[in-house]
């Protein structure tokens, strides 16, 4: 009497004899997969590693998925390009610079603001509802002469200087918070500087990535002290940190530095400190509160200007 024949569950085509251990199906070599105890199918594979709950930093980031810093990639991918359309297009740092407000004359110059405006000249900024500054103007750097802001002529050092930083910093912040809260991290404290520019400083213009990554200086600090580390080096790093802001004042957007430091330290608290039990939800809605009280303030602001 003929034995029956037994075929792969995927594959009937396939004359097999082996089973899977966990669902007694028969596998064949292509769907085989190692086990403790001989062979599991590919659904029992997929099964297991959805039941297996995935390894998460203190922060609740993700471990296996940020142990490649692809958020930090895509920003130093982003601002480059970017920086590259500059040089391309010099009339785009004008266009998407984070500027509070400020009056565009025929010619296409840009002047001090007056309430009210004057005839023949446009009102500009964010005063104008051109919101989008807030956060585009993170993403652009001073052009090479640097002649439109009246500032020293960084040039290409500028966007060299902030990559630089996002690089080193960057990957330690997104390894031990993951990849969505170091994204919501970065674009809050880039947000955070350009709004402390617009209340302070609203007639002045700024570009650069230098208020996310002064926000990534404070989470840097914070995630430290959460973690029990040994401070002394990292006191060093963040004294040198501030320094650089004092010394920068002069030439750069200080109003911008400090305000991204502030949201970036108040972000990563939020973070390191939330309960466990309830941590997503907490951090969440620490990130969406403190958005919500820089847009009040921006209105308010703008309410402010427009009289």
């Amino acid at each position: 009497m003929e034995a029956a024949i037994t075929t792969c569950y995927r594959h009937p085509s396939y004359e097999t004899y082996v089973s899977c251990t966990r669902c007694e199906r028969f596998i064949c070599p292509d769907c085989m997969r190692e086990a403790a105890v001989g062979h599991h199918c590919v659904e029992c594979v997929k099964e297991g590693q959805r039941s297996v709950r995935q390894a998460r930093t203190v922060f609740g980031g993700a471990v296996s998925r940020a142990a490649v810093p692809l958020v930090t990639y895509i920003l130093m991918g982003l601002n480059i390009l970017v920086y590259l359309g500059e040089l391309v297009r010099p009339g785009i740092v004008d266009r998407f610079a984070m500027l509070g407000a400020g009056l565009t004359g025929p010619d296409g110059s840009q002047y001090v603001y007056q309430e009210g405006g004057f005839p023949g000249f446009d009102v500009t900024g964010v005063v104008d509802g051109e919101w989008y500054r807030l956060l585009t103007g993170a993403f652009l750097h001073l052009p090479p002469d640097a002649s439109s802001f009246g500032s020293l002529p960084f040039g290409v050092l500028h966007i060299l200087f902030n990559m630089y930083a996002l690089w080193n910093l960057g990957r330690v912040v997104e390894g031990q918070l993951g990849r969505a809260r170091y994204l919501a991290l970065y674009l809050l404290s880039a947000l955070g500087g350009s709004v402390l520019v617009y209340l302070i400083a609203p007639f002045d213009g700024a570009v650069g990535a230098s208020g996310a990554i002064f926000g990534l200086g404070a989470a840097f600090y914070v995630i430290n002290r959460r973690l029990g580390r040994d401070m002394q080096a990292v006191n060093r790093f963040m004294a040198g940190f501030l320094i650089w802001m004092l010394i920068s004042a002069g030439f750069t957007s200080w109003q911008g530095h400090l305000g991204g430091l502030l949201t970036g330290g108040i972000v990563t608290v939020a973070y390191a400190y939330a309960p466990a039990k309830r941590r997503t939800t907490i951090q969440a809605a620490a990130g969406v509160v403190l958005l919500a009280v820089m847009l009040l303030l921006v209105v308010l602001k703008t309410s402010a200007l427009t009289g």
